[in-house]
């Protein structure tokens, strides 16, 4: 089978590392509070932590409503949280030469895929495209087969593509635990995901060198690190894996909370560098 995407397609450099820029409280969640925190103040935040992390030396950027809590189920989210997140997703993108992509909670992948498309970023994280999942928010199903036809819709095929978590973390899998994670690797797959990623249980936990290893050989597709990842374990999870997405560790004291540290950025991709001139990342 011929997959769509490739990841050369998207990043210039082997096993690329895509930081996380983390809105804070956007207009129409609980924590917005436009006295504190306007619009202009967020969007002033956001261009600091992509700037700082692009510094750094990342080679992508991935903007989410992590503050949004407590988060909505996807068919949910309003407008409001589409225009503000494209608003800013656009002026940081204005700003820095390195790919951008869009993660809204909760599998928010409509919502992502409009801002994607408005705001040119290059890929959408879908936390749940096929089989279902307990979430925060309660069941939360699979959407791949209508987030399929609507990036079809917006004529957006060739440009946006779908990073897929499977068994994704912050939720329960047991409505499906008769279906091993690599089963479930597959389904994705065959349903028309573009690359996978794997997490750990909770954000700032990594998984295991045996999941990723298992996980990367049982799919064709690009396998991403989803949580977890550190200087001190990124190259043993990236010698079995195809690139990471970096939040926690690029914070000040590895919070998430917390705005990103340039110092952290560099001293974990100088680690990714030094490993890519090796000349063992294939």
């Amino acid at each position: 089978m011929e997959y769509n995407f490739k990841i050369d397609s998207v990043f210039e450099k082997k096993k690329p590392i895509i930081g996380m820029v983390h809105l804070s409280p956007l207009p129409g969640s609980p924590l917005y509070n436009p006295a504190k925190c306007n619009m202009d103040n967020l969007t002033e935040m956001a261009l600091g932590d992509a700037v700082k992390l692009t510094n750094g030396g990342v080679d992508g950027l991935q903007i989410e409503n992590i503050w949004d809590y407590p988060y909505l189920k996807g068919q949910d989210i309003g407008n409001e949280t589409v225009a503000a997140m494209t608003a800013i997703a656009v002026k940081v993108k204005e700003a820095v030469r390195i790919p951008i992509g869009i993660s809204c909670h909760l599998n928010g992948g409509f919502a992502a895929t409009a801002t994607a498309v408005a705001a040119g970023a290059k890929w959408v994280r879908v936390f749940e495209w096929v089989n279902a999942y307990i979430s925060h928010a309660g069941i939360t199903e699979g959407i791949g087969a209508k987030l399929a036809r609507y990036r079809s819709f917006l004529k957006a095929d060739s440009d946006i593509y779908y990073f897929c978590d499977v068994n994704v973390k912050h939720g329960s899998h047991f409505i499906i635990s008769d279906r091993s994670i690599s089963e479930q690797a597959h389904d994705a797959e065959s349903e028309g995901a573009d690359a996978l990623i794997v997490t750990g249980f909770e954000t700032g936990i990594s998984p295991t060198y045996e999941k990723v290893l298992d996980f990367s050989k049982s799919t064709s597709l690009p396998v991403f690190l989803g949580s977890g990842i550190t200087a001190e374990n990124a190259r043993q999870l990236l010698s079995c894996s195809d690139g990471a997405i970096v939040g926690s560790y690029f914070k000040k004291s590895g919070n998430w909370k917390n705005t990103v540290d340039e110092e952290n950025v560099k001293i974990f991709m100088d680690m990714v560098n030094q490993y890519r001139n090796e000349g063992n990342v294939l």
